[in-house]
């Protein structure tokens, strides 16, 4: 019954689908380069110390072979990820920790100061 209510939305349902992938994308690739620099970092030392070890047989292309593997590698991880999401269902607005995606303000809660007991008496 729920496949036969997709199938009914036709272009509606595929533009759902494509907004959270790529929603879903976007995300993923934000949180891999900001949560995991430091996995970054050791991907690129380790794509230093093949590019030299390879040069000696691959002299012209060593470069660009390990560099556009490790590009290409995280680009699937995050595409294959994003879809995966997708495909089954999650959609971003339903996800606690994607507050800011869509509009939610942030927690509801007084910042308190230390000054405050000295200085609150004034303000209010």
């Amino acid at each position: 019954m729920e496949l036969s209510a997709k199938e009914g939305m036709g272009g509606g349902y595929s533009l759902t689908l494509l907004k959270s992938f790529s929603v879903w994308t976007l995300t993923l690739l934000v949180c891999w380069l900001v949560v995991g620099f430091p996995i970054v970092v050791l991907m690129a030392t380790v794509g230093v110390l093949a590019t030299v070890t390879l040069q000696s047989v691959l002299p012209m292309s060593a470069v660009l072979l390990v560099a556009g593997s490790l590009i290409g590698g995280n680009l699937i991880a995050v595409l294959v990820g994003a879809g995966v999401l997708t495909l089954r269902g999650i959609h971003p607005q339903e996800v606690r920790w994607l507050g800011w995606l869509h509009g939610q303000a942030s927690p509801s809660h007084q910042a308190r100061f230390a000054a405050c007991p000295l200085t609150c008496s004034l303000v209010q």
